[in-house]
């Protein structure tokens, strides 16, 4: 005896766009083609002979495009990215407008802080700012571990790679944070 078991035909639903999808990956092709374009401004001292300092921008940013531009390609193609199983995303959760105000306003400070209080201070304030921001506990270690950070930063571009981060008033004696 067989049975019939009637089963009704999938719905169709509507695709939806993946504007988000798409939009991110523009950002990357606005970022590499605004790097191209200011690229070209980068002074090349006349005693240069060999790769010059426009070389590894026009790298990076050639590669921003077209990874942006394979993203935007692969997008209209249908070939979205799918949320994992185990993300830990809950979606009827509301933006915390309090904490995003902090973390900008902790931005603003830093920029407002560099030029009188040194980068490695105000990178210190911007990474403690960001971490309380989003409930990072205890506040001590937040502090400790953003003030050292922001002294290795300084170290390593600003005294080894001779990038001109202004130490500030602080570390202006100390000759191995200067670029």
């Amino acid at each position: 005896m067989s049975s019939l078991v009637s089963e009704s035909p999938p719905v169709a639903t509507p695709a939806k766009r993946p504007t988000g999808e798409i939009l991110f990956a523009l950002v990357f092709v606005s970022v590499g083609v605004a790097g191209l374009v200011t690229a070209g401004s980068i002074p090349i001292p006349p005693s240069e002979t060999g790769i010059g300092p426009r070389a590894f921008p026009y790298i990076v940013c050639g590669m921003l495009v077209l990874c942006g531009a394979g993203v935007v390609l692969q997008v209209l193609r249908g070939k979205v990215g799918q949320a994992e199983d185990s993300e830990d995303l809950d979606v009827t959760a509301k933006t915390d407008w309090v904490a995003l105000a902090k973390l900008v306003g902790f931005v603003v400070l830093h920029i407002f802080l560099i030029e009188p209080a040194g980068w490695p201070v105000a990178a210190a304030v911007l990474f403690s700012g960001a971490a309380w921001s989003l409930d990072a506990k205890p506040l001590w270690k937040v502090i400790t571990v953003s003030v050292v950070l922001a002294l290795v930063l300084q170290y390593v571009f600003g005294g080894l790679l001779g990038v001109s981060l202004p130490p500030g008033p602080l570390l202006e004696g100390v000759a191995f944070f200067h670029g």
